[in-house]
């Protein structure tokens, strides 16, 4: 407006100092001898940090593209992959967590700190600690671990994400293992897919607080770890692309025990909408009786005083703590009472409970869950024992370990584990089938559930006697069957069938990451609630209506088949055995280590 039609000026009493534009706050109002008010500072400073922002967005909009992206800690860069003409971007080695060297070892994981800059991800980060299984006793990796590795398809599109925590016994492994970087199936089932590195055997699996208080001392370093990893991915996963609230956790082995772990975690609540379980170990979960005698006994590998604490352990180099493990695991005998060295561990914080317990009570994370085991898991078990004798006492002292009682109608229901393919059987059914079973029937009351099993088996694996060996399936969900160790052996004769199958089960995989189900073929699986009754009453007119199926389970094989309750016997057979708190049948192994248990008073 022109000065004519100005309103006229409010009168200002004599020395009072004009007003100053909001912008000119500081100096100018020294300059005039005024000292603002507690109100006007204030909102001073609410602009100029406004301005500041404003600047840094401008700033932010000239430096990204489709391969720099900013995360809170600061800006990164990628490079582009291709993939059988296929361009994705890929970013490498990407920090979310802090060193966990030196005071951070055995303890909980903290946010990486930010940097200045654009930092390089073309390259992988780093391995967690863990051993080669070389001639030599080797150690690779490092403690500053805690990156991930982020892909997606070279589109601006807002996508699902999947972020994946690899197996490898909960010893070795990590986020870049040729099978699992991605690229792949990123493309084919249009996910930005998010791969963890974490910590591994006796430094990120293993309890030892029971060596004596360290301040902050973590029971669970890895499951720390993996929730660290799932909040960075909310906080920062839209600037790649993808979408936080539509986040699948997935996982096989060691990674699928990892994901039903994380279902279980109160803290993890929130953090993920789906979870894809596959060969999940999940009854391996340590309890207060494992944690203390592997920690005993990683101390004794290291060849410590009796009376050693954790300080102690924690001043030790890395590398000789992954071989004190090493060496405990295979040379203390264990294994044959279903005793592993690394598991999450039971304590009453991250970990609450044992997860089939959690599940049993209805307390885990109500997501959509898809869940399966390989039928040949365990197929090496076929080589262990040359007599049948002595494969029976074998079936019995592994199971005997858990529960001494309901071993026994176990073993009976596979024939007294006798020949070499039911002993093999039995042991795959105890590792994976089994506790997986016993999830499914959980979760299927709580949220919606669907199991598979993996029967495929390539006709060199079949003659070998080895089947639908664990991890094989992995090849067809990754769709990258040259990246398998196996390979060799899988890619002799025909690839019509390989092929044909790797293309149906990414179409489920990825129906169930984009919309929460898998497709029409795959019935959901479905248990009789415990307020059913073999007598329920019928209303009037729907006696004859067809009842649906129970228990049906989706068979991935050269034919693709469901099955209703497979395996039914020995299903009962495992419905009154408890896999919950190994150390059971061992009290006088509880009575040495110096406490007794509440399950065993």
């Amino acid at each position: 407006m022109s000065s004519l039609n100005r309103p006229p000026r409010a009168h200002r009493p004599e020395n009072t100092p004009p007003r100053l534009p909001r912008g000119a706050a500081g100096q100018a109002r020294a300059d005039h001898g005024y000292e603002p008010t507690v109100s006007e500072a204030r909102r001073a400073a609410r602009e100029a940090h406004a301005r500041a922002r404003r600047a840094q967005l401008r700033a932010d909009n000239a430096l990204a593209d489709a391969l720099t992206v900013h995360t809170q800690q600061g800006w990164v860069r990628g490079l582009y992959e291709d993939v059988s003409g296929e361009v994705v971007r890929s970013w490498r080695g990407i920090p979310f967590g802090a060193d966990t060297s030196g005071s951070g070892r055995f303890q909980r994981s903290h946010p990486a700190q930010g940097w200045e800059g654009i930092r390089d991800c073309r390259e992988f980060g780093p391995v967690a600690p863990q051993p080669t299984y070389s001639w030599t006793d080797k150690i690779v990796g490092s403690e500053d671990c805690l990156h991930l590795d982020v892909v997606r398809p070279d589109t601006d599109e807002t996508l699902p994400v999947v972020v994946y925590l690899h197996g490898g016994s909960f010893i070795v492994g990590s986020s870049h293992m040729l099978m699992l970087r991605g690229f792949q199936l990123a493309q084919t089932m249009n996910v930005v897919y998010v791969s963890v590195n974490f910590r591994l055997g006796a430094l990120g699996y293993l309890d030892m607080r029971s060596l004596g208080a360290a301040e902050g001392a973590c029971a669970n370093p890895a499951v720390s770890d993996q929730l660290l990893a799932l909040k960075w991915v909310r906080d920062n996963i839209a600037s790649f692309g993808g979408d936080p609230d539509s986040v699948t956790l997935m996982g096989e082995s060691a990674g699928g025990a990892a994901v039903l772990t994380l279902m279980g975690t109160p803290a993890a609540r929130g953090l993920f909408h789906r979870a894809i379980a596959q060969s999940p170990p999940i009854s391996m979960i340590h309890s207060r009786t494992q944690s203390t005698l592997w920690a005993r006994e990683l101390v004794n590998k290291l060849s410590l005083p009796r009376l050693a604490t954790l300080g102690d352990v924690q001043n030790q180099h890395f590398a000789d703590i992954v071989r004190a493990g090493q060496s405990m695991m295979w040379r203390a005998g264990e294994l044959l009472h279903l005793n592993s060295c690394y598991a999450p561990t039971v304590d009453g914080d991250l970990v609450p409970q044992h997860p089939i317990d959690t599940f049993a009570a209805g307390e885990q994370a109500p997501v959509p869950l898809l869940i399966g085991t390989n039928s040949d898991e365990a197929s090496f078990g076929k080589f262990l024992f040359q007599r049948e004798f002595a494969r029976q006492r074998a079936a019995l002292r592994l199971l005997s370990s858990f529960d001494e009682e309901g071993a026994p109608a176990v073993v009976a229901a596979y024939n007294g584990a006798s020949t070499r393919a039911d002993f093999a059987h039995l042991l795959a059914d105890a590792l994976f089938w089994a506790p997986s079973v016993r999830v499914a029937e959980a979760h299927s009351l709580v949220a919606p559930t669907w199991m598979y099993r993996f029967d495929f088996a390539p006709v060199a694996l079949r003659w070998l006697g080895l089947g639908a060996m664990h991890s094989l399936e992995l090849s067809n969900v990754f769709g990258d069957a040259q990246a398998s160790r196996m390979s060799t052996l899988t890619r002799i004769g025909s690839t019509e069938s390989f092929d044909e199958l790797t293309v149906f089960m990414q179409r489920q995989w990825a129906a169930f990451i984009h919309g929460g189900e898998p497709g029409p073929e795959w019935p959901p699986y479905r248990v009789a609630h415990p307020a059913d009754t073999a007598h329920r009453l019928v209303p009037a007119g729907e006696e004859t209506r067809a009842q649906p199926a129970l228990r049906e389970t989706l068979v991935f094989d050269d034919a693709v088949r469901v099955e209703a309750d497979p395996y039914s016997q020995r299903r009962v057979a495992w419905d009154n055995y408890d896999m919950s708190e190994w150390g059971v049948g061992r009290p006088e192994l509880a009575a040495q280590l110096g406490f007794i248990t509440d399950t065993l008073e």
